[in-house]
């Protein structure tokens, strides 16, 4: 491994200065690092002004990362996103260059990715599984590491376009932002509006995140987590043999081998953040509902009736616990 700082107190200052801006979200912070330091991309659902574009921006910024970002609509088309040929003329000769598109970034910001038409969001799948683009017939590969952040409002319905499985499964983790309680709103109002936009001081370099993020990988898991994941992935799939009742009754699909190895690498990242040598049982807990619960596709009686994904994580855990 290349020599690099110290990835428990790099990680412990990246997480308190993230914490300074993006305050009464600490596990949310949390799991956003885990994701990013895992090397995998978030989906962040929650209701506008929860602070979700700032907290990608500020990771960004502290780790002095090039930030993109793409405000999806529904008349954005996929080169707007990944850009595309043009034509020149250079002395009398016509030629075509390729122009990047915002896609060439390291760390990308989809808001709303909802928004934009399936086309569109399927221009995304090879940048989130390759890290590259293809266009017409070349190859580009993108900045390393790269980080995609997509988010989406999950009270608005008219005018967007559900993610599909395919896509949803590219995503390491879902996170939910929850709104801020009483004593956290009070703290956000009484912050100057200057403090908020003040420059951030970089923290981490793009090699150093690198470093970490290879460090992340290298965490040990202890003998018979591997077994447990397979069981607790089966469980999902309503027709084998594994899944307890409410499985059976309520999904419609259940979750792939990523699901799996996301929750692995969640794991890791999280043991990682929290100083640890190995993979302990609450960093693999921790990791297995945002792992899982964009990957547990209900029937549609279910999503009408309410139930929520995170609820079957909770009955599964209770058959197969994580010790």
């Amino acid at each position: 491994m290349p020599s690099g700082p110290d990835p428990g107190a790099a990680l412990a200052l990246l997480r308190s200065a993230i914490q300074e801006r993006f305050l009464g979200q600490e596990r949310t912070v949390e799991l956003l690092l885990a994701a990013f330091f895992g090397g995998g991309h978030v989906l962040i659902e929650g209701a506008p002004g929860l602070g979700k574009t700032r907290l990608v921006r500020t990771v960004a910024a502290l780790l002095d990362l090039r930030f993109g970002r793409v405000q999806c609509t529904p008349d954005l088309l996929p080169g707007d996103v990944t850009g595309g040929e043009v034509l020149e003329e250079h002395h009398g000769e016509r030629a075509f260059r390729f122009v990047p598109g915002p896609v060439f970034c390291n760390v990308l910001l989809a808001d709303e990715v909802n928004r934009a038409t399936p086309r569109t969001q399927a221009a995304l799948l090879e940048a989130m599984e390759e890290r590259q683009v293809t266009s017409n017939g070349a190859t580009y590969p993108l900045p390393q590491p790269f980080f995609l952040a997509a988010t989406q409002n999950p009270i608005e319905l008219e005018g967007t376009y559900p993610l599909p499985e395919a896509q949803l499964d590219r995503f390491l983790f879902k996170l939910e932002v929850p709104p801020p309680d009483r004593a956290t709103l009070e703290r956000i109002l009484e912050l100057p509006a200057q403090d908020a936009e003040a420059p951030l001081r970089p923290l981490l370099s793009a090699g150093d995140v690198v470093h970490v993020q290879r460090a992340a990988a290298g965490v040990p898991l202890p003998a018979g987590m591997l077994g447990r994941v397979a069981e607790i992935v089966r469980a999902t799939h309503p027709e084998h043999e594994e899944a307890v009742p409410p499985v059976r009754e309520h999904v419609r699909y259940g979750a792939s081998p990523r699901a799996g190895r996301a929750a692995l690498a969640g794991g890791r990242a999280l043991a990682l953040l929290r100083g640890r040598r190995h993979v302990a049982p609450a960093d693999l807990r921790d990791a297995l509902y945002p792992a899982l619960r964009h990957r547990i596709l209900l029937r549609y009686e279910a999503q009408a009736a309410g139930v929520r994904p995170d609820a079957l994580v909770d009955a599964i855990l209770e058959r197969y616990p994580v010790r």
